[in-house]
């Protein structure tokens, strides 16, 4: 009699779970096509803002235009440059024989491994002491710090979750 009810229970289990994974399969779908969408709305956007509009103003001699529901459309320049690896050498050199050499920054990190506070310390003020701006950070790796609540909470140690914003929950992955 009791394996008929613990039969019974499994199948509505089973359904429920299956009927919520299926649902879930659903779902990210749906986030994928809406994505898709998305990214495709966006370039048709950027088309129109950045080539379309700007060419009709110009060609009616326009430089904006109100419309009849009272919001306006205009157009004005934007600037946008990147130096790429490659180019990096040659860009700088000329920044460097042109004058604005003042741009480009220079960052200098140090890492320091556990247990060397004293040592990042030291560093720290002598660089303040010779003049340079300093940036010290203080940090534990996303990865390092999961593991190390993992760690804790499975081995029952005592672990102040609020001040780690410790959430402890489920996720369900499907694997395509």
């Amino acid at each position: 009699m009791f394996e008929d009810i613990k039969t019974e229970v499994s199948e509505v289990s089973l359904k429920t779970l299956t009927d919520k994974a299926n649902e879930m399969v659903r779902l990210e779908e749906l986030v994928e096509e809406k994505q898709a969408s998305l990214k495709l709305t966006q370039k048709e956007l950027k088309v129109l803002s950045e080539e379309e509009i700007p060419a009709l103003l110009s060609e009616v001699g326009l430089s904006e235009i109100t419309l009849t529901n009272g919001k306006k459309i205009s157009t004005n320049q934007y600037y946008y440059g990147r130096i790429t690896e490659h180019n990096q050498e040659e860009a700088f050199e000329w920044l460097q024989n042109n004058g604005h050499g003042d741009i480009i920054k220079n960052v200098v990190s140090v890492s320091f491994g556990r247990d060397e506070d004293v040592d990042a310390q030291k560093l720290l003020l002598n660089l303040k002491d010779g003049g340079y701006a300093t940036n010290g950070k203080k940090w534990v790796e996303p990865m390092t710090l999961k593991a190390f609540i993992r760690e804790q909470v499975e081995g029952g140690n005592d672990l102040p979750l609020e001040t780690f914003n410790v959430y402890i929950g489920q996720k369900t992955r499907i694997i395509k």
